[in-house]
């Protein structure tokens, strides 16, 4: 299982408290703004619904169910012998966590409860992050761990680089990246910058690249969106577990702090930065000098559903941060739209 993953394992042997410990810690963890999803283990097979209602005799036929309903939606399907990491893996793409009660033997990083006799977890369980006995206060013991925890995995989450290029640049007459300042141009800059924060740089959308940056790889447009947007989508969709700083290439004072200061800004339960200028005049956020997580493509590509192609109108969502950016940085976000600018 991908060790940037947010799965923690709740285990114990029976009555150890698991189902307890997890019905204190969780609305504790959601209500610091983390959406948190728990897999349920029953050895002894599942009972979630009732013989004779519509959902149940559905089931029955053979199909898989999902019922839906006002303030909840469930889906039952028909699934043996699924490995765990096949079962969460894509969920980690809608949740900051995943707590697993129970599978003692699975491969992730687990906190052990003892239970009253206190005998210890089997070998096979491998090392614990932590043993809590009944005398232990659980929940103290655990919200600093999982706050370590979820720091540890963000930190381990591949960071990439995305380079937007394409735009019609009627008023500058030119194409904006291959305006050269001091002999290098807007796009070779602007990935020198970015290359010194995250581990790999792609170019997305059409346009010339000159020859010395072809090793680079190049992403179309998505062709069910429009504008920026479309390049967030593509670079999303090639790569699905990777986080994203974002650039214009039409940012002329660039530096590697502004970078760096995006990427000092993911926390767990953020999926997006979108900064704010100090300065007065400014109006509204900023999506193309920004910070992505790989989660934010849910979000995305449900406004991109709606033919709604304004990153701005994201930024209402809890889960995108809107910062200032510090004063001395503020330059790094303008951008140069035609010779006047310049």
């Amino acid at each position: 299982m991908a060790d940037h993953l947010p799965i923690l394992g709740i285990c114990g042997w029976s009555g150890s408290g698991k189902t307890t410990l997890i019905e204190k810690i969780a609305p504790e963890l959601l209500a610091s703004g983390l959406k948190v999803a728990i897999l349920k283990h029953d050895v002894h097979g599942l009972d979630v619904d009732r013989p004779g209602k519509d959902s149940d005799r559905f089931f029955n036929t053979g199909a898989d169910v999902l019922a839906h309903g006002p303030d909840q939606t469930f889906l039952r399907v028909h699934r043996t012998g699924v490995p765990l990491a096949d079962l969460l893996g894509p969920l980690t793409s809608q949740y900051d966590l995943l707590l697993v009660e129970g599978h003692k033997h699975s491969d992730i990083p687990k906190v052990w409860l003892l239970a009253d006799d206190g005998a210890a977890p089997p070998v096979e369980a491998g090392e614990p992050l932590i043993i809590l006995s009944r005398d232990d206060d659980r929940p103290a013991a655990v919200k600093p761990l999982i706050e370590e925890f979820l720091a540890d995995r963000l930190a381990a989450e591949p960071l990439y680089g995305c380079v937007l290029i394409g735009g019609k640049s009627t008023r500058m007459g030119t194409p904006k990246h291959l305006i050269e300042t001091d002999g290098k141009t807007w796009l070779a800059r602007t990935i020198e910058y970015m290359a010194q924060t995250v581990s790999q740089v792609v170019i997305s959308g059409a346009g010339e690249v000159p020859d010395e940056l072809s090793d680079y790889a190049r992403l179309p447009d998505a062709p069910d969106a429009r504008g920026p947007m479309s390049g967030l989508l593509s670079m999303m969709r090639w790569s699905p577990q990777a986080s994203w700083l974002v650039a214009a290439c039409d940012m002329p004072d660039l530096t590697g702090e502004a970078f760096a200061w995006l990427a000092s800004t993911r926390t767990p339960g953020t999926w997006a930065t979108m900064p704010k200028l100090s300065d007065a005049n400014a109006k509204g956020v900023e999506p193309l000098l920004a910070y992505y997580n790989f989660r934010f493509a849910t979000l995305l590509e449900t406004q991109a559903a709606a033919d709604n192609y304004r990153l701005n109108d994201l930024a209402g969502n809890r889960e995108v941060a809107t910062p200032s950016v510090p004063e001395k940085l503020t330059a790094a976000w303008r951008n140069a739209n035609s010779p006047q600018d310049l």
